[in-house]
Order: C-alpha cells, then sequence, then structure tokens
C-alpha cells in the first residue's frame, strides 16, 4: 500500500486524544470497608464490570473512527494483485501526448492521421474517471501544454479535444521523454499512465538513439507508458527548395527562380505540375515528367518584376495527401533601380575590371536600370550614400575613422559592401579600424600577402564542393574543368571573426577566398585576393562576371528576402532608433503579435521568437507603418511520413517497459491489463464517519440511560393510603 500524502499520516497520532480523555475522566475510587453495605458488594462489582466494558467500547470506537479518518486523507493506493481484498476503484492519473507536428495533416482520402490520432484519444478517454487528474500535451518543435492536472470532466474534456490541431512545425522526439517526465512527476495519483499518440515516422522511430531509448526507459519507470501509433501510406511529394539563381531583382526584369521538388515515396510520380505565382497570381507553370522515389527535380520559373517593392513569390504543386509542405515561399526586394560605386585603389586596372564585369550581358545591350560607376580612392564620397545600393572598395590602402562609420551607417540601413585586397591595401590601417562587440565593418581581421602558387607558377583552383550559397549557385551549373581553370596565385592572410561565413575557399585546403558576414540589414563581402590580372586569373574566365553580378543582387535584396523556417525566430532591425517602442509582426493567421524594440549590437532590433506558422508574415514598426513581409517554411526534415509498424516498434522498445497499441481494440485491452492500482481512500473515509456516526448513537444512548436513572434516584417515593 502507498500513500499520495504520507505526511497526513502523522495525524494517526490523533488516537491518544480519546485515550487521554479516558484516562483523565475515570473515576478514582477510594475503598471504603462499610459494614452495612456488603451485601450490595456483589452487584457493584458487576456493574463496575459493565461500565469499563462501555467505556473501552467507546473509546475503541472513537480511536478507530480517527485512524479510518486519517487513512483516507492520506489518500492510500493498492495494487489490486496484492491487496485483492481490499475494496476500492480502479483510479489513475493520465497524461495523453498528442503529435501535432506537420506530418499528422497527411489523409489516406478519408481522414487525416491527426483526426485518426483524435479518435484515439476519444478512446483513451473512456477508461477515464471523472475526477482524475488528466494533463493534454500537444507534442511538436515545442510541446505545448493544453490541459495540465485537470479534474476529468468528459464534456469539458471534449471540447477541449475538438479545438485542437495539427500544427506546421516538425516534432522533437528527443526532447518528448522529459516533457513528459515532468508531468508526472507533477501528478498525484495512485497510478500514472502516459499516452504517446503519433505517426511513428521512420526517421524519428525507425533509428532512434541510445540516448532516446535511455529516456524512455527512465519514463517508463515514472509512470505506464503507452504508444499508440496512427500510422500510414509513405506516398509524399514536397516542394523542397524555391532558390534565387539568376537575374536582378529591378523593376523591368526577369529573374530566375529554381524550384525543387522531392518524392519521399516508393513508387514514381508522373506529371507533376510546378505553378509560380506573384502576389498570388500565376504567372509561370512548368512541368516535370517523372520523379523517381527518393530522387529530386527541379524547374526554372521566370518571374518578371512590373512593380517595385517587396513581392511574395510561390512554387506549389497539388493532388498530393499532405497539402502543408506543397507551397514554397520566397519575398524579393524590388527596387527601382540599381546604383553600384567601385571605390578604385588601383589607379584603375581593379575598377576597370569590375566595372567590365558587372556590365558583361549575354545581348550587349546597356541596362538602364543597372548603374555602375568608379572613382578612384581620393575621391570617395564625403556626402549622401542614399542614392547607392553597394559599394565596391578595390585595392583601396586604407580609410579615415570618419569614413569607417559612414561605411558601417551605410551597410547598417540595408546596403551591400565589397571589399578586394590588392597590393596597396595596408593591413595594419584596416586592422585598426575594427570595432568591438562584433560591430567590425570587415568579417575578419588582415594579415601578410601569401604566395599560393606551386613550383611552376600555377595557382591553386577554387573547391568545387561550395555551399548552398545564393552567389554560389550560378558558379555550381558550371563544369568542374571550366571552373578550374580560374587559379589564385596571391592571397591575403585572415584571420575570420567568430561572426563570418565562409562562402568559397581554395581546392585542397579551407584558405579563404570569400567571406561575408551581416552587420545590421546589410551584409559584407570579402575577398582575399585582388581583382588585379596579377593576383589570380578571374577576369580572364565566366568565373568573375557570374560571381560579382550574383552578389550584387544577393547584396540588394533585404534580410526579408531570405527565408526562414517554422521554428525561427523573427527579426526586424534599425539603423537607428525608432520612434516607436514597439514593434508589430502579423502572422499568417491574421493575428498581431507586438514586439517590445531592444538595442543591440550598436543598432536596434525586434525579435518575434519561434514562429510557429508557415506563410508570410508581415513585420511593421509600428500599428500604421507599411509592413514588410517575411516567406515563412516548414521544416521540409518533417515530410519524409513513411512509418515504422508496429512488430518493428515492439522490437525496437523492448526492454523500455512501453506497450504498443496498435488497434482500438489492444488500447483497451492493454489499458485494462495494466490499471492494477486502487484508490481506496473513499471506503477508509466512508468507515470512518460510520464509527463516528455509531459512537454518537451509541453514546447518546447510554447518556440516555443514565439521565433516566438519576431521574427515577431523585424521584421521591410515593406512599399508598390505607383505608
Amino acid at each position: 500500500m502507498t500513500f499520495l500524502n504520507p505526511l497526513l499520516l502523522l495525524g494517526a497520532l490523533g488516537i491518544g486524544l480519546p485515550i487521554l480523555a479516558h484516562l483523565i475522566n475515570r473515576q478514582q475510587v477510594k475503598r471504603t470497608d462499610w459494614a452495612a453495605m456488603q451485601f450490595l458488594s456483589r452487584s457493584v462489582r458487576v456493574r463496575s464490570r459493565q461500565l469499563r466494558l462501555r467505556d473501552l467500547l467507546l473509546l475503541l470506537m472513537r480511536c478507530l473512527a480517527v485512524l479510518l479518518l486519517v487513512l483516507a486523507l492520506a489518500r492510500p493506493a493498492t495494487n489490486s494483485a496484492d491487496v485483492s481484498w481490499l475494496p476500492g476503484e480502479e483510479r489513475a492519473g493520465v497524461i495523453i501526448a498528442l503529435d501535432a507536428s506537420f506530418s499528422m495533416q497527411h489523409s489516406d482520402g478519408k481522414a487525416t492521421r491527426f483526426e485518426r490520432a483524435i479518435e484515439q484519444v476519444r478512446i483513451i478517454s473512456e477508461h477515464i474517471q471523472p475526477g482524475d487528474p488528466v494533463s493534454l500535451v500537444l507534442l511538436g518543435g515545442e510541446h505545448r501544454v493544453v490541459l495540465r492536472n485537470m479534474a476529468y470532466e468528459p464534456n469539458r474534456f471534449a471540447e477541449v479535444l475538438s479545438e485542437q490541431q495539427a500544427a506546421a512545425e516538425p516534432l522533437d522526439l528527443d526532447s518528448v521523454p522529459k516533457r513528459l517526465e515532468t508531468l508526472v512527476q507533477d501528478m498525484d495519483a495512485p497510478q500514472k499512465e502516459v499516452y504517446i499518440v503519433t505517426d511513428t515516422q521512420a526517421h524519428d522511430w525507425g533509428r532512434a538513439s541510445s540516448p532516446l531509448q535511455e529516456a524512455l526507459r527512465g519514463l517508463g519507470q515514472e509512470a505506464s507508458v503507452f504508444l499508440v501509433p496512427v500510422a500510414g501510406s509513405g506516398e509524399n511529394l514536397a516542394v523542397t527548395g524555391m532558390d534565387l539563381v539568376s537575374g536582378a531583382l529591378r523593376k523591368g526584369s526577369i529573374a530566375r527562380y529554381r524550384a525543387t521538388v522531392h518524392n519521399y515515396g516508393k513508387r514514381p510520380v508522373s506529371g507533376v505540375d510546378v505553378r509560380c505565382r506573384v502576389e498570388g497570381v500565376q504567372i509561370d507553370s512548368k512541368q516535370i515528367p517523372l520523379i523517381p522515389p527518393g530522387s529530386s527535380e527541379t524547374v526554372s520559373l521566370f518571374v518578371p518584376f512590373y512593380n517595385s517593392g517587396p513581392t511574395r513569390i510561390t512554387a506549389d504543386i497539388s493532388g498530393d495527401a499532405l497539402a502543408t509542405d506543397n507551397v514554397r515561399r520566397a519575398v524579393a526586394e524590388v527596387r527601382d533601380r540599381v546604383s553600384v560605386l567601385c571605390v578604385d585603389g588601383s589607379m584603375g586596372d581593379a575598377g576597370r575590371l569590375i566595372m567590365s564585369s558587372l556590365r558583361a550581358r549575354t545581348d550587349g545591350a546597356e541596362d538602364e536600370g543597372f548603374v555602375v560607376r568608379s572613382v578612384q580612392w581620393p575621391d570617395f564620397p564625403t556626402g549622401d550614400l542614399g542614392q547607392i545600393d553597394v559599394i565596391i572598395l578595390a585595392d583601396v590602402p586604407e580609410i579615415t575613422q570618419e569614413q569607417a562609420s559612414q561605411l558601417s551607417r551605410f551597410v547598417r540601413q540595408g546596403n551591400g559592401l565589397v571589399w578586394f585586397a590588392g597590393d596597396n591595401v595596408k593591413a595594419s590601417k584596416w586592422n585598426e579600424l575594427s570595432g568591438e562587440g562584433g560591430s567590425a565593418l570587415l568579417p575578419a581581421s588582415l594579415g601578410a600577402v601569401v604566395d599560393t602558387s606551386d613550383n611552376w607558377g600555377v595557382g591553386k583552383p577554387l573547391d568545387p564542393d561550395m555551399p548552398d550559397h545564393t552567389v554560389c549557385r550560378p558558379l555550381q551549373s558550371l563544369p568542374e574543368d571550366l571552373l578550374s581553370e580560374t587559379r589564385f596565385l596571391k592571397r591575403l592572410q585572415v584571420e575570420p571573426a567568430d561572426t563570418s561565413f565562409l562562402v568559397m575557399n581554395l581546392a585542397g585546403s579551407h584558405l579563404p577566398i570569400l567571406l561575408e558576414h551581416s552587420l545590421g540589414r546589410g551584409h559584407v563581402f570579402m575577398f582575399t585576393t585582388s581583382a588585379h590580372s596579377t593576383w589570380n586569373n578571374m577576369a580572364q574566365t565566366p568565373v568573375f562576371p557570374m560571381l560579382m553580378q550574383q552578389i550584387v543582387t544577393y547584396l540588394t535584396g533585404r534580410e526579408f528576402e531570405q527565408p526562414r523556417i517554422v521554428g525561427d525566430s523573427l527579426m526586424l532591425s534599425y539603423a537607428e532608433q525608432p520612434d516607436a517602442i514597439d514593434a508589430v509582426f502579423d502572422t499568417p493567421s491574421k493575428q498581431a503579435i507586438t514586439v517590445p524594440v531592444r538595442e543591440y549590437r550598436n543598432g536596434y532590433v525586434a525579435l518575434l521568437e519561434k514562429s510557429r506558422e508557415a506563410g508570410f508574415y508581415v513585420a511593421r514598426v509600428s500599428v500604421q507603418a507599411p509592413g514588410m513581409p517575411i516567406a515563412v517554411n516548414v521544416n521540409t526534415h518533417e515530410s519524409d511520413v513513411a512509418c515504422v509498424t508496429a512488430t518493428a516498434l515492439r522490437e525496437s522498445l523492448d526492454g523500455t517497459g512501453i506497450t504498443v497499441s496498435a488497434t482500438a481494440a489492444d488500447l483497451s485491452a492493454d489499458i485494462n491489463t495494466a490499471r492494477t492500482g486502487r484508490s481506496s481512500w473513499r471506503f477508509f473515509m466512508l468507515a470512518g464517519l460510520a464509527f463516528l456516526v455509531i459512537e454518537s448513537l451509541f453514546a447518546d444512548r447510554i447518556l440516555g440511560r443514565n439521565r433516566l436513572r438519576r431521574d427515577q434516584r431523585s424521584r421521591p417515593p410515593q406512599h399508598e393510603e390505607v383505608a
């Protein structure tokens, strides 16, 4: 027998009160021999024994009543197999963990997995007694407790259950046991049960890690754990990518995006139509003839920009069993024109090559929306830079502290900066301008110039294994032999900052050629080599114009162009302190969330932590201000909806103490088998109250008899008159 409130057992000491009262009220009789009363001694002794027996019986009833009430308040619980003779009710505290990740929206044509999971929860609720503690938690990227230790009431529970929906987030399975163990420890019940209702995806449950199995084993020691699978077909298509490949984000131009569709199923899918929409209007469509199982196919979608400003772009498919991952979103910041200023410190050589690469076009025509001009280093503009979008510093020896502050403000406002090394660069002067607290203008500190050529004077090529970065995508389409023709003879030794990102490096090493870091709302690219032909032959290959044009396209996009994933935090940056103390984020479900603005890294930001919906958020600096859209997509790791069979689950979870209940019949049978705990507090409470009532009635009856005897003794004798 166990007790939910064991400390209350100290109340059993209360039985000493009636015993103490009995001892105090005992009559201390002094024996006196009296010859005239000797004939009554026999009847007095008999009467005395009757009184003592009566008092002891009342004392015993009072002590039992106190003891039974204390036991009832301590909430005793027993195992029916061990103490089968003791009456009790089958009581249990129930924790229901319902998988609400977006894979649960996968449909078999009749119902989604989430709808079938709700039905399983209803079966579980039929075995819960009114008043039993129950908790309901929705599992996802961040587990959300809907009900916590609520006294079970069928109608209320059914109402709450009907309001729940699957979210657009993936399941973080590794954190589930710890979260459930916390809920178990917080619950007071004679027996505790945990039900995990999930679709048991293969990528989670099929290769459960040792820490996960150990955590599940620990949870099984705290409570009876049931795994209720709602498996389904593994067939699913998902749009896994929507990336800008080439083109300019300018009014009147056309950009090429690449949409990627992956087949997660085991059967090939033919005739997949991919549609591209701009602000909800379809502008392009392509068909993928066939996608083999487990493979991805890409299509090019051409997006014309007729208007400037932030533009919402989507690529979607239809006719799939899981609609949540059938769309991919992006935002393009379209400008009326793009202006690039090249500041040349090499007396014209590097600047000329950079301008030629930016103006290079396949048709040879001049682009009126793309303005490129070059100035010599001493003529660096000191006025307003508001009409310039990208500044390129090529072999600039040094800049003043005032110019460094001017460039820092320029980048923080959302513009771009490209820095090239060269023979004239004074490394010590640039390093002196490095700020503190992550506010450095460049992504690395500068060192000495090093020779990267071999014994025959041949430079090292670029590493063809490039990251999936926007500026690298055009280069990834080049043949490897053409890419390897770009050779680097010299480079500047650098020490990258912790905030920098390696974009390109030399083959066979991690020596950086191109680094990037963000500064406020803008970005800075840093070439550790020169644009001049004495350091490399980039200008003589297609690599240089493709790379420079793509960098400018990337830099002219705002932070809102970069899509986020559900669960990511959304940030709105300010170059200067805003007038409003709060920013507003409108969610895809039209909910307005107010977020405070705070200072961060010499700037100001408003941070919406952990987005929970997929779609277009709108960030505004105030309620009345125009909004900037932010694309938020689902994590396609969850798109692999293949499930583990119940047999495989039982084998992999063997030894953890978890019961796998695959069907509704199995679930009911497993609950009845496992629920051996009984709560006997009602029995002890009723028994204690019964003894109190009996004791009171018995005491009242005895008191009535004593009162009657006293009345009879006090009444004077009556004598009959004799005639």
